[in-house]
């Protein structure tokens, strides 16, 4: 499975939070699915977008977005 997010690019986001979540979302995407690569990048709006994968797989790796984005406070600090 392919994951591929982008972020707004306007967007602020502290220094080092790209990286950070990446490996943090990585980690938790590749406890739950085998083979999953993960492109995160900057662009014009927000988007995710899921290669490889049926439509509940999908509405998981959004869950775990979510859940990694609001826990930052845990794993980014």
């Amino acid at each position: 499975m392919k994951v591929e997010l982008t972020i707004d690019r306007t967007k602020k986001l502290p220094d080092g939070a790209l990286p950070a979540l990446e490996r943090e979302l990585l980690k938790r995407l590749n406890g739950r699915f085998d083979e999953c690569n993960l492109n995160i990048k900057r662009a014009g709006a927000d988007s995710l977008m899921v290669f490889g994968a049926d439509k509940d797989d999908k509405k998981t790796v959004e869950q775990i977005l979510q859940e990694t984005w609001e826990s930052a406070d845990d794993w980014f600090y």
